[in-house]
């Protein structure tokens, strides 16, 4: 983390099926910032090709050079306004240079992948390391602690869902940021800065008006899911040792 007491710029470092939306949702509560919802995607799909939901309309909707996005992120900011930035590591292709987050107060959000890959195959047939984004968001996590001389804050979507207050209250004091009691509640629907992707993907979000409380979940993965669990855990662990 770069930014201090005058942080504007969040970068949030998740991969899917984590609480990604809902931590955006909490900082669009804070009346300065605005936030933008995973601003790679285009360009991910664009290079990739991978035939996502909504896959067109996606592509249309975002520029699919990433230099660009990378500057409208960094452009300057009205007086007095901030700007949190929702992730997914697995749009950051290897050619992108990492290097143009700096100067952001860089955070890692991460899951236990056994969830995230049951709820991803709930959604989505294909899944694979690269799908789920967890061993890149290590390789960012390390990338961005080189460039700054010291590890990132991460934060678990299972504390966070325990007891949303203390977590946040936490996250706050570590970007130096006074915590807002409004960051633990929101509108219900739709909101305006969501992707085109939300018709397909945010379904829960858009029913809730606040972090969902916390559910010890049994899931039950099959015998290729399992062998891409045991593939992810070591990422995990790793990065769960930084924990704040």
């Amino acid at each position: 983390m770069t930014n201090t007491a005058d942080t504007v710029r969040i970068s949030m470092w998740s991969g899917p099926r984590n609480i990604s939306t809902a931590m955006m949702r909490s900082f669009s509560s804070r009346p300065e910032y605005r936030v933008v919802d995973e601003p790679f995607y285009a360009y991910y799909l664009a290079r990739t090709g991978l035939p996502h939901p909504m896959h067109e309309d996606v592509i249309a909707s975002q520029s699919t050079d990433w230099r660009v996005v990378a500057d409208e992120l960094n452009a300057p900011l009205p007086d007095g306004s901030s700007l949190y930035i929702k992730h997914m590591t697995q749009h950051m292709l290897e050619e992108v240079d990492v290097g143009v987050f700096r100067a952001h107060a860089n955070v890692f959000l991460i899951r236990d992948p056994k969830l995230v890959i049951a709820s991803y195959a709930a959604k989505w047939d294909r899944i694979s390391t690269d799908d789920i984004g967890i061993k890149r968001q290590t390789e960012i996590f390390e990338e961005i602690r080189k460039l700054t001389g010291s590890p990132p804050p991460v934060v678990e979507a299972e504390d966070i869902l325990k007891n949303p207050e203390a977590a946040l209250k936490k996250l706050c004091a570590t970007l130096d940021l006074e915590w807002r009691s409004e960051m633990l509640s929101w509108p219900k629907g739709r909101h305006p800065e969501d992707g085109v992707w939300a018709d397909h993907w945010y379904a829960s979000v858009e029913a809730s008006t606040g972090f969902a409380p916390f559910e010890e979940r049994e899931v039950t993965l099959s015998p290729e899911q399992s062998e891409l669990l045991e593939e992810q855990l070591p990422y995990y662990e790793k990065l769960r040792r930084y924990k704040i």
